[in-house]
């Protein structure tokens, strides 16, 4: 690893407000932490647990109504890192957004848990939720899409 891959690695953490990272490449390993006594805080007192079920794909997996086709300049909400997808602050609870809702700039559409880090994924975008590209409780990979939303002015 050179230093501009780790200058790009700290700045993808500053831009998904990632507390820590860690990579490995071609066998060296390197861990970046940043503290935030604010976060570190809000671990420790709300701690958030997870059940993984099985629900049908068909179920799961909200899309694009087959009537709609879908625009050119849809923007798609990407995921930062590996981990799991959740729809859901908790499992008992309603869904950050559905097919169809209207998403601000700034609005928590989903997390996304890497090492036990509960990461918020925010929307960068204003816009109509068009597809959930992925199922509660899934792995997903670094770029994967997670949402497609229509922008609004």
């Amino acid at each position: 690893m050179n230093l501009k891959e780790i200058k790009e690695m700290i700045s993808l953490m500053n831009e998904n407000n990632l507390v820590e990272l860690e990579v490995e490449k071609e066998g060296m390993r390197i861990k970046l932490k940043r503290s935030s006594p604010e976060f570190s805080e809000m671990v420790r007192t709300q701690p958030v647990e997870y059940r993984i079920e099985s629900v049908p794909a068909a179920k799961a997996v909200e899309a694009v109504s087959p009537g709609k086709e879908t625009a050119k300049n849809n923007k798609e909400i990407k995921s930062p890192m590996v981990g799991t997808f959740y729809r859901a602050p908790s499992p008992e609870a309603a869904p950050f957004v559905e097919v169809g809702q209207v998403v601000e700039v700034g609005q928590v559409v989903c997390i996304v848990e890497a090492m036990k880090l509960m990461n918020e994924i925010k929307s960068e975008v204003r816009g109509r939720v068009a597809e959930v590209a992925v199922q509660n409780a899934e792995p997903v990979e670094f770029g994967q899409t997670l949402f497609v939303i229509e922008p609004m002015m």
